[in-house]
């Protein structure tokens, strides 16, 4: 029998005139994230019945695009399923809307604020993110601080073993973050290293690291308090070691999670996939990242993901829809069956933003007009009406009208835009409250639009 070939030592090696080489840790100099240099006006559309509009207590919805005045000068927007979180010039975080759960970070006596209001943390603020009750703040030197709470198909799992956490609180503390995004009920971490790290429900994939059957709070292999414990502290995605994967950039959507691979095209997937929505043919949640043929296919700006259709925005300005078909979401007109690859839309616009909703969309093109498709009631397209839109229709308002839109973000039916305002231009006037309160606008979901407890969350999770 032959026997087996041993590696030379290193002394061997130096003998031979070739010394052994360490192996370099993979490290990220830089990630992209959202340009925070442009000052810029906020405007807001939709329902406001618990304060996300942050128009005052006097104003309950918007049909259209309406200015919200404010001390700050906003550099960055993000909406949670119904708060609304802006960054400041300074790197401040302003936040309104629903509190019930502590997603403002700060204290109120009420479960709503229907007016912008600061949260105090240590540092300079550079990025933001937020979900269904959750906020989530990067900071300039590293460290990542979150609150408010997260929930399952059972109900509230806390942000933490301690519950729900009304107050910034620093998490993944051992880790340099260079990157963070949120889906409704779980956050996902970049690190300085090329790594991805997540936390929150399991339940349907979306932190891929667990099995389907470990997957909820109630698993086999870690029966209450210690499984909640293993889903709420952040831990790294299950990968093999030996495909030795680093990543250089991060986005989640409502019950999803993509990672693409540093120096690649390669996007890998895991979560909720019932619409096809994370680029896989099969429509079982995916609880461990695979690589999506559909994603890897472009080199991404942005992907922004709602429960059951997504919007990606490549980096030579194409913008491509892919899953349900319902009320116009995928901005396709009238269409028989979902879209199960991703498929361009707006071919004839460079495109520089997008952004969802539950169930719309939005596109932003370069010279800073706005397009807005889907789900029409509740006035969260900012169309002057409650009409669904089948294809991507122009958004105009009086107050957005010779003002280039930088950004656009939605979230369960409401829609923030930031517009760019040249240095010497003023702001526009805010429109004057009303003395009575507006009547909320009746709700139109549709009764499937939750995914069963075996695809999505259940009703009590909403």
């Amino acid at each position: 029998m032959s026997t087996k070939r041993r590696r030379p030592s290193t002394n061997q090696d130096r003998e031979r005139g070739q010394p052994r080489v360490k192996r370099v840790k993979f490290t990220l100099d830089s990630v992209a994230l959202p340009s925070i240099t442009t000052k810029g006006a906020v405007f807001v559309t939709g329902t406001g019945d618990v304060g996300q509009l942050g128009l005052g207590p006097d104003i309950m919805d918007r049909s259209r695009p309406t200015f919200l005045k404010m001390e700050h000068e906003v550099v960055d927007i993000c909406a949670g399923g119904m708060h609304t979180v802006c960054l400041t010039k300074e790197g401040k975080l302003l936040t309104f809307g629903c509190n019930d759960e502590g997603a403002l970070g700060r204290v109120i006596e009420e479960d709503g604020e229907y007016e912008p209001g600061l949260v105090d943390l240590p540092g300079k603020v550079i990025q933001i993110s937020a979900g269904d009750s959750h906020t989530c703040a990067l900071l300039d030197d590293g460290r990542v601080f979150t609150w408010g709470t997260f929930r399952d198909s059972h109900g509230n799992m806390g942000m933490t073993v301690n519950g729900n956490e009304k107050l910034p609180i620093q998490i993944l503390n051992d880790q340099h973050v260079m990157k963070i995004a949120s889906g409704a009920d779980h956050i996902v971490f970049l690190t300085r290293f090329g790594e991805v790290y997540t936390c929150g429900c399991a339940e349907q994939g979306q932190l891929g690291r667990t099995t389907g059957r470990g997957s909820g709070r109630t698993a086999r292999n870690g029966v209450g308090h210690d499984q909640i414990v293993k889903l709420l502290t952040p831990g790294l995605i299950s990968l093999k070691p030996s495909l030795k994967l680093h990543f250089d950039d991060i986005w989640a959507g409502t019950y999803a999670t993509f990672a693409k691979v540093a120096g690649s095209s390669d996007v890998y997937v895991f979560g909720l996939n019932n619409y096809y929505q994370i680029g896989l043919k099969a429509t079982t949640p995916q609880y461990t990242p695979v690589k999506s043929p559909e994603y890897s296919k472009h080199e991404w700006k942005n992907i922004a993901c709602a429960a059951h259709h997504a919007i990606a925005l490549s980096k030579d300005g194409k913008v491509f829809v892919i899953g349900r078909k319902e009320y116009g979401r995928l901005g396709l007109g009238e269409v028989e069956d979902d879209a199960q690859v991703l498929t361009q839309v707006l071919n004839d616009k460079n495109i520089v933003a997008v952004g969802c909703g539950a169930s719309q969309s939005f596109a932003v093109t370069e010279s800073g007009d706005l397009y807005g498709w889907g789900m029409g009631t509740g006035g969260q397209l900012g169309t002057g009406s409650e009409d669904d839109c089948l294809v991507p229709t122009l958004i105009k308002s009086k107050q957005i009208q010779d003002r280039k839109i930088i950004r656009v973000v939605s979230g369960g039916q409401h829609t923030v835009m930031l517009a760019q305002l040249p240095e010497n231009e003023q702001k526009p006037a805010a429109e004057p409250r009303k003395n009575g309160k507006q009547s909320k606008t009746e709700d139109k979901m549709e009764t499937d639009e939750k995914p069963s407890a075996a695809n999505g969350k259940t009703d009590d999770s909403a």
